[in-house]
Formats: C-alpha cells, sequence, structure tokens
C-alpha cells in the first residue's frame, strides 16, 4: 500500500539525530524522497544511509540554517536531485547547553540572545522564504516549522529560547495566510519535553522536577513527534494551515 507521502519530495533541517532523523526515516517510509540537511553533509549522512539502506531515497546537504546562501543551496540541491519541493520541515534549532548559566532577561547577553533567535528564527523565516518560491514554481506544497510549548507560554531564565519559538508560531500563522490561496500550507509543532540527544543533558539536571508538570509523567520520543509531522505534511491534512499543532502529553493543559 502506499505511503501518505508518496511520489513526494521533501527537505527536512537539523536531520542528522533527534526529531529530525525520525521524521526523516518515516518520511521515508511513507514514500518521500528525502533531502536531509545539517550543519555539515557528514553529518547527515547517518540518517541517509538508514535511508537508503532499507530501499529509500535520501540525499545528505550541509549548511547553516542562519546563512541565506546555504539556504538557497540547499533548497536548489533538493530541486536539482528531485525536481522539486512539495515538504519542508523546518527543524534545525538549538536550546541550552551543557554548561549554559540560567540568566534573567536583565542577565542574559546580546550575544547568546542573538544566537538563538539566528538558528531558531532567522534560520526557519530562510528556509520557508526559499522552500515557497519553489513550491510557487511548482504549484504548492506543505511546510511544518518546529517551535516548541515555549512559543506559547513563557518560561523564566529563557527570555531568548521562547522569543524564538514565539517567533516561529507567528512566522507561521503570517505564511500561512499569504500562501493559502498558491496551494502552500504552512502549520508548526509544538513539542512539549522530547527526548533528543539535545535534550539529554537538560533533562539528567532536571527531569523529575519537570516531570511533575507534565500530566503523563514521562517524556515524549522523537517518533511521536515525527508521526504527526508527516501526517501535517500529507495531503490528509488538506485543510490545515496556520495551526501549531500541540505535543506534550498535556503540559500546557495543566
Amino acid at each position: 500500500m502506499a505511503g501518505i507521502l508518496a511520489g513526494k519530495a521533501a527537505l527536512v533541517t537539523g536531520g542528522a539525530s533527534g526529531i529530525g532523523q525520525a521524521t526523516a526515516l518515516i518520511m521515508a517510509r511513507e514514500g518521500a524522497r528525502v533531502a536531509v540537511a545539517d550543519r555539515t553533509e557528514d553529518s547527515a549522512a547517518a540518517t541517509v544511509a538508514m535511508i537508503n539502506n532499507a530501499g529509500g531515497q535520501a540525499i545528505a546537504i550541509g549548511g547553516d540554517v542562519a546563512n541565506e546562501a546555504d539556504v538557497a543551496a540547499m533548497v536548489a540541491r533538493t530541486v536539482a536531485a528531485f525536481g522539486r519541493i512539495d515538504c519542508g520541515f523546518n527543524n534545525a534549532g538549538i536550546g541550552s547547553r551543557p554548561g549554559d548559566v540560567r540568566t534573567r532577561t536583565h542577565e542574559m547577553s546580546q550575544e547568546k540572545f542573538d544566537n538563538m533567535l539566528a538558528i531558531n528564527l532567522r534560520g526557519v523565516f530562510l528556509c520557508m522564504k526559499h522552500e515557497i518560491i519553489a513550491m510557487l514554481q511548482s504549484g504548492g506544497g506543505a511546510i511544518v516549522n518546529t517551535a516548541s510549548v515555549a512559543g506559547l507560554i513563557g518560561l523564566p531564565t529563557s527570555a531568548h529560547y521562547v522569543a524564538s519559538k514565539h517567533g516561529v508560531v507567528g512566522l507561521t500563522k503570517t505564511a500561512a495566510m499569504e500562501y493559502a490561496q498558491d496551494n502552500i500550507r504552512v502549520n508548526c509543532v509544538n513539542p512539549g519535553y522530547i527526548k533528543t540527544p539535545m535534550t539529554d543533558p537538560f533533562m539528567a539536571e532536571r527531569f523529575d522536577a519537570l516531570m511533575t508538570k507534565v500530566p503523563m509523567h514521562r517524556l515524549g520520543t522523537a517518533d511521536e513527534i515525527a508521526e504527526a509531522v508527516v501526517w501535517m505534511l500529507s495531503d490528509k491534512a488538506s485543510f490545515m494551515t496556520g495551526a501549531s499543532h500541540v505535543i506534550d502529553g498535556g503540559y500546557y493543559a495543566a
């Protein structure tokens, strides 16, 4: 039986691990040809090998999503390989890193704030911009951006991260309105606390305290986010645009 992305061409950023890798694998399982992008082509190679070894079709692309020339090249390489882009998953992003000192807004450096927004917000904007250009030329497509439950609430000592993810939600809504008549759907996914390599150090420090705020009392998995993203990118979600899809074990509802 054909998968829900059969015949489609997809671009995933941040595809070397975590939610990006899980989504690339499920995209391929559902019939898509997948361009897997990460900071270096080598870092994306493992995901690509997993897809190709399973009988799928994927290519690895390196580049910095905060750099417009790199993003334009990512999209151009995807179109060159597959003829078009039907699905864009703009997932590359950063969070708190091991050893980061948690600071309130007035204590945060401009450098720390700017670095977070360059990757998490400018990167999503640039990816959307160039994906939309390609989609306008080919007759449409679907985009999902990775925001966060932090794009809907405030989190003390995380002003830079919260601002970046609120920005992603706003960009998503605006683009959805602008391109609805062009057969381009734009949505975002808002994960809660998910077990990934990026979150492992943070969770090691604060797991017990955080789980008291999650009604399901567990972390989500990358696959649980990926399954939803792939559905949102498919024609099964043909009337969904401008939505923020929360997947957080009940954290936002509590």
